[in-house]
């Protein structure tokens, strides 16, 4: 069994923190995966805990004090380095009437600054006081160390810490260590599961349309995405009634149903597409797998999601019912070998070294509890999650689905202006129609409009 220490040696890159360690080889004047949530917090009456749960927290996420560099063979490595640790950054605006808007501006402008990964400190963590018991948490950090189970992770840590602090309750264990992780890794993709894995891969490859490549490099992220949103919350209590009548989790039963409208919709170059002589439709769309259950990754702040195709086959005079059937039976396939990562799939596909997939259209489904923190109003805020390819779905909300919203983001060089316009307005149009109580027996077809 791998043993790596967090932190006496260099340990390797993940093929996941391998791709992101070229994106910035090839865009290192661009600030792309740099991820950052505020945490705004109203009603504390405990600031010096706050503070205090905050500085613990840093002091366990060891991926806040992450250092690349470059070994004897050129390959980059990484070990936790507890002088890249950054100190609480503490801050007062209360003095300025537009105190909050400057701090987020503050706050953008670092997130928006290229992040050199071999001179620059990874993370940020900042405290900014904006009146009596209202602050704002910064947490900055890099895609190449954690994604955004890892941010939630962090900042459920911090609550639980807090709340010991503040009410005498068990705090639970601290996080784990990168290294945990990486010896996990490293050990499953030398075991048979590993092998079992990669050919039900090659399986679904050999089933579904040509996937689109990217030579790595040519990116071309747009300055100004097209973006669009919505809220969902009225849908929810027919969310919750149609996933009873359908016999499938809320957030799969919501993927499958933008599988489906993007299946329907989509036919511009943010997809790859194939309608047969009869009007079947063949594509595939991408799905973030968070491939942390039953892994000691489910307590270890670090990059561990992947991004796995879902094979979508669907005819327009299909049933509701008869497609959702299939992409159910579909998802659960793709979790039970969805630890066998998407550059290993790549690599046993013949894409080459220097090229990746383009990962369009992504759907992503996030059901994540905002932190507690006892005795106060708090409200997440994502400043920036990384770039997407071309057409992306993202739904948001807690575990319980309420304050569902939808974000539909896409590239204004694949998607036209007009044809963004109209594809927001279908999609919440579609979930709306999708969810109404008869819609499982009606044809596709109707339920697009």
């Amino acid at each position: 069994m791998t043993q790596y220490q967090p932190d006496a040696h260099w340990m390797p890159l993940t093929l996941a923190q391998l791709d992101f360690w070229e994106e910035f080889c090839l865009h290192p004047d661009t600030a792309v995966s740099t991820v950052a949530h505020v945490i705004e917090l109203r009603g504390v009456t405990h600031p010096g805990a706050l503070r205090r749960a905050i500085e613990t927290t840093i002091a366990e996420t060891d991926i806040t004090a992450l250092r690349f560099s470059l070994g004897a063979d050129g390959q980059p490595r990484q070990r936790i380095d507890p002088g890249r640790r950054p100190p609480l950054r503490r801050m007062v605006f209360d003095r300025h009437e537009d105190g909050r808007a400057r701090a987020f501006a503050m706050m953008q402008a670092d997130v928006d600054a290229p992040l050199d990964l071999l001179t620059r400190p990874i993370a940020a963590q900042w405290l900014i006081r904006l009146g009596e018991g209202h602050y704002l948490w910064f947490n900055r950090g890099h895609h190449i160390a954690l994604d955004g189970y890892g941010m939630a992770l962090v900042e459920r840590r911090c609550a639980a810490l807090y709340a010991a602090l503040t009410q005498g309750t068990d705090p639970g264990p601290p996080l784990r260590p990168l290294a945990d992780y990486l010896n996990e890794e490293t050990d499953y993709r030398a075991s048979p599961r590993h092998t079992a894995d990669g050919q039900h891969w090659a399986g679904v490859l050999a089933s579904v349309p040509r996937l689109h490549v990217l030579k790595k490099g040519s990116e071309n992220y747009p300055t100004e995405a097209f973006e669009a949103g919505h809220d969902l919350s009225a849908l929810r209590a027919a969310l919750m009634q149609q996933t009873q009548l359908a016999g499938i989790g809320w957030p799969d039963l919501l993927t499958a149903l933008c599988a489906i409208w993007a299946g329907l919709s989509l036919a511009d170059g943010s997809a790859a597409r194939r309608p047969d002589a009869d009007g079947r439709i063949a594509m595939p769309v991408w799905l973030p797998y968070m491939s942390r259950m039953g892994s000691v990754s489910v307590a270890v702040p670090a990059l561990v999601v992947n991004i796995l195709p879902l094979a979508v086959d669907l005819h327009p005079d299909e049933t509701l019912e008869a497609v959702l059937t299939r992409l159910g039976t579909s998802l659960r396939k793709l979790r039970r070998h969805g630890r066998y990562r998407i550059e290993q799939i790549a690599q046993d596909s013949g894409v080459g070294a220097q090229s990746r997939f383009f990962f369009s259209p992504l759907i992503n489904v996030l059901p994540f509890d905002e932190a507690h923190f006892p005795g106060c109003v708090a409200r997440r805020e994502v400043l920036s999650n990384g770039p997407g390819d071309g057409f992306n779905i993202t739904i948001r909300s807690d575990g319980q689905a309420e304050g569902l919203e939808l974000l539909i983001e896409a590239d204004p060089a694949l998607t036209p202006g007009a044809d963004f316009a109209r594809l927001a307005d279908s999609l919440p149009r579609f979930l709306s129609r999708a969810l109404a109580g008869a819609a499982l027996s009606r044809p596709l077809r109707e339920l697009l409009g």
